[in-house]
């Protein structure tokens, strides 16, 4: 199909040929497409479609309202009590606290931040999904047919735009209940202040991601420029967290509300909960016409999607859906990561071969870490927000204490877990542990050091303004969670098949049957194990003023945790072994 006939079909079909840098067909080369408008066969192929898919339509409308009414059922039974109690709870802490007025502080750099975030999901979801995804049968046979591509291609995307901004609007109805029961606006001007963000930014999100997956060039931008991205994520939380305690920036937060569609979107909002912004109204006008040509650019160019691109979005779709259903999260994972493209794309970086066999893995290890560094930055970045939340949970008291440690430790988890991927890709596929010299168990286990030390260099690094500021402590604490950390990532490693036996247990209580718990409790045991027993000894050091005899419990939980974590992933290797 050629650039002028964007959506026409019609003659023979051209084979297919490569992209120039902005991702349009080379030069004498276009996507398969029809030419002669008396071939055009889409009203009676489509309307044959409808008819053969009538039956197999009405089968899928019932089974998504099975599971519509199942999730609802289970929102309803175990979320409005918790939901009621927050509401309540919130609404008397801004009656009798200050909770309202850090709202109203955090408010200008949390909107930021949440139209960012959706906009940088928007765009990664693009690069192996996007906005514009077919069935398979739909991208492998009725493309390929004399039909009308924007006929077929634009229902899709007209779809997930749809879908966008119902989940906007619903968000928007939070944010304004939000703000009704803290007091910082009534429900009808917090309504009509969060409906714009609630619209415009889910219909630029779909708008930016249609760009993306229609523009190879822009993919390549968007995966070098993701890290930042994430960067500006992370000093956006950082300045909404310093707003919460009232050191604000001021003249930053008018930088940012007048930067883009982000902060134009949050004006009105800001405006509404009595914070400053002088210009919402012209903010919210170029909000709108930025929208609509968005909208009406993505519009015409969905049906410009390659064949080739289409088809293999459908089958990483389909994976996915498929080992979703069957828990099989790890599979659904590896699927997005292969359709990302998520390689180091450098030169291959080398190691000096180990003389010793027994470094052979750490040697390996090593060397993976090296070729994929986003691995690292990763476990970086979850480190400083660990080490953040820990800050937080040394300077509070009583509930909020615990809560901060359970969560630093457990972003502690999984800044180590992103080191220990070698350790799953070895579980995944027992063949591949055919090159060791070693016993399965034995490789699993070694597989932990790497993970341990990388892990342990972070956590120091990161225990550093601690020592500064006058807890030097933390030297030695933060250390030494990373070791347990990485004997539990290789314990997770060989948990084995999903078992999903366990989601349906046969044995009744008043509130239904018990298996979704017990399966939950079985695929996070991994990490439940460290993260108690950490929690418990670090909660119990803190509230003794870190003496000698607290910091010495800690490093003996630390070292008896790393001891039972690895024996327990020892017996778990060898009967995945002999499976």
């Amino acid at each position: 199909m050629n650039d002028g006939a964007a959506g026409r079909g019609g003659g023979r079909p051209s084979p297919p040929g490569g992209e120039d840098d902005a991702g349009r067909p080379a030069a004498g080369e276009s996507e398969p497409g029809w030419t002669v408008e008396d071939d055009d066969r889409t009203p009676e192929t489509l309307r044959w479609l409808r008819t053969k898919r009538r039956a197999h339509r009405r089968q899928r409308h019932r089974d998504l309202a099975v599971v519509v009414y199942s999730v609802l059922l289970i929102a309803a039974g175990y979320g409005t009590t918790f939901v009621y109690r927050f509401a309540r709870n919130l609404q008397h802490d801004a009656l009798h606290g200050d909770t309202a007025a850090a709202i109203g502080a955090a408010l200008p750099a949390a909107l930021v931040f949440l139209a960012l975030g959706l906009a940088l999901l928007a765009a990664r979801d693009a690069l192996w999904r996007g906005p514009v995804v077919v069935p398979g049968p739909d991208a492998a046979w009725l493309l390929g047919q004399p039909v009308d591509r924007a006929r077929v291609l634009r229902p899709w995307f007209r779809l997930t735009a749809g879908l966008g901004v119902l989940a906007g609007v619903l968000a928007a109805v939070a944010g304004a209940l939000l703000l009704r029961i803290t007091g910082l606006s009534p429900l009808g001007g917090a309504l009509a202040a969060c409906l714009p963000a609630g619209v415009c930014l889910p219909l630029l999100a779909v708008a930016s991601a249609m760009r993306v997956e229609s523009r190879p060039a822009l993919a390549r931008r968007v995966r070098a420029l993701t890290p930042y991205g994430v960067l500006l994520l992370v000093a956006l939380a950082a300045q909404t967290a310093a707003a919460w305690g009232g050191r604000r920036l001021p003249v930053l937060e008018q930088i940012e509300l007048w930067s883009g569609p982000w902060g134009w979107a949050a004006q009105p909002v800001v405006d509404a909960a009595g914070g400053s912004a002088p210009g919402w109204a012209a903010a919210l006008v170029a909000l709108a016409l930025l929208t609509a040509v968005a909208v009406v650019g993505a519009h015409r160019s969905a049906a410009s999607v390659r064949n080739a691109q289409l088809r293999a979005r459908a089958a990483t779709a389909a994976t996915v859906s498929s080992v979703i259903w069957s828990v099989e999260l790890r599979a659904a994972k590896l699927a997005v990561a292969e359709a990302l493209g998520n390689g180091s794309g450098g030169p291959p970086r080398r190691l000096p071969m180990p003389r010793s066999k027994y470094l052979v893995v750490v040697w390996r290890d090593a060397l993976a870490l090296l070729r994929a560094p986003g691995r690292v930055g990763r476990a970086a970045l979850w480190t400083a927000v660990a080490a953040a939340v820990a800050a937080l949970g040394a300077s509070a008291d009583g509930g909020a204490r615990v809560t901060a440690v359970v969560v630093a430790l457990l972003l502690g988890y999984v800044a180590v877990g992103a080191l220990a991927e070698p350790a799953r890709l070895e579980a995944d596929d027992l063949r591949r542990s055919a090159w060791s010299p070693f016993r399965f168990a034995t490789l699993m286990l070694m597989h932990a050091i790497v993970p341990a030390v990388v892990g342990v260099v972070l956590a120091l690094l990161a225990a550093v303004p601690f020592a500064v500021r006058g807890a030097p402590w933390a030297l030695l604490l933060m250390p030494l969670c990373a070791v347990p950390f990485a004997a539990a990532a290789v314990l997770a490693a060989v948990r084995g098949p999903v078992r999903t036996d366990l989601l349906f247990t046969g044995v009744p209580t008043p509130v239904g049957d018990p298996g979704f718990f017990v399966f939950l409790l079985w695929y996070v045991t991994a990490p439940l194990i460290p993260v108690t027993a950490l929690g418990i000894t670090l909660c119990t050091a803190l509230g003794h003023g870190l003496a000698a005899g607290p910091l010495g419990a800690v490093a003996l939980t630390s070292v008896l945790l790393t001891a039972v974590l690895l024996a327990l992933a020892r017996r778990r290797a060898g009967k995945l072994r002999s499976h």
